[in-house]
């Protein structure tokens, strides 16, 4: 394939599969419950903060929701597409093993990938978990193809990385990554941001609207619940739903303090 057809798959794959990001993301928000997300956050932090306003609280935890849903759909969104494009110039398929997204090979090499949204993307005990499954994957496909030279690859879409040789494995971040497994297209990196915009200020207006719709219904859901007769945050109530001690059996009940 072409460098230029490519491309063209590219963008096309793009255009044509955006919009489930779009609809993902509202109905992340749609399918979300008001008590769901109140069990999941700290009302200690946003009594710190001085929060008086219900509307206000309720924005908060609908933002901080997207925050974490956008990032994991988006990621999944960017791993479809790396996925596509290493299938054109490679051959490259999803891969079967544990937290290994993409397997392909070149000559006597055989890339196991592991595909993240971006550099920073987690802590020690998971980059070691990371290092567990390359190790694992490498010796069952040197078992079934011992001629092989097996080379793990963590791949970030995008992001920066000055020493990608970690030792075992290689780190390739941004315009490296999307060139490693497009054989070697510098330009590719680029070449998909444009259209990411396809009809986005369409997808992004109907998504306010029901975003608007979604806070006014969980506030007036918050105010019922959770406010005392003068409208104001009854934390006490919060709190009490948020962390009081649930009922045990008695198997457990002589180790609760």
């Amino acid at each position: 394939m072409s460098s230029n057809e490519l491309i063209v798959e590219a963008k096309q794959y793009v255009q044509a599969n955006i919009g489930t990001f779009h609809e993902k993301r509202l109905n992340s928000l749609r399918n979300l419950e008001l008590r769901q997300i109140l069990k999941r956050k700290n009302p200690y932090l946003f009594r710190a903060k001085n929060i008086l306003v219900a509307a206000e609280l309720v924005r908060l935890l609908l933002e901080a929701h997207l925050s974490s849903q956008e990032e994991t759909l988006f990621g999944e969104f960017l791993e479809g597409l790396a996925i596509g494009v290493c299938s054109k110039t490679f051959n490259g398929w999803k891969s079967s093993f544990p937290s290994i997204d993409l397997e392909f090979r070149k000559g006597n090499f055989h890339y196991i990938v592991s595909i993240k949204s971006g550099p920073n993307w987690g802590n020690a005990d998971q980059i070691r978990k990371m290092r567990e499954n390359f190790r694992e994957a490498s010796d069952k496909i040197r078992q079934q193809t011992p001629d092989v030279e097996v080379i793990a690859v963590n791949g970030c879409c995008y992001g920066q990385e000055a020493n990608p040789d970690k030792g075992d494995y290689w780190k390739l971040c941004g315009q490296a990554f999307w060139s490693f497994i497009s054989n070697g297209e510098e330009e590719l990196y680029k070449q998909i941001i444009e259209p990411l915009g396809f009809e986005a200020r369409e997808r992004n207006e109907a998504f306010q609207q029901a975003y608007a719709e979604i806070i006014n219904t969980l506030t007036a859901e918050f105010i019922r619940d959770f406010c005392n007769d003068q409208g104001a945050i009854d934390w006490d109530k919060l709190v009490e739903f948020n962390s009081s001690r649930q009922v045990v059996n008695e198997r457990r009940r002589k180790y609760q303090a």
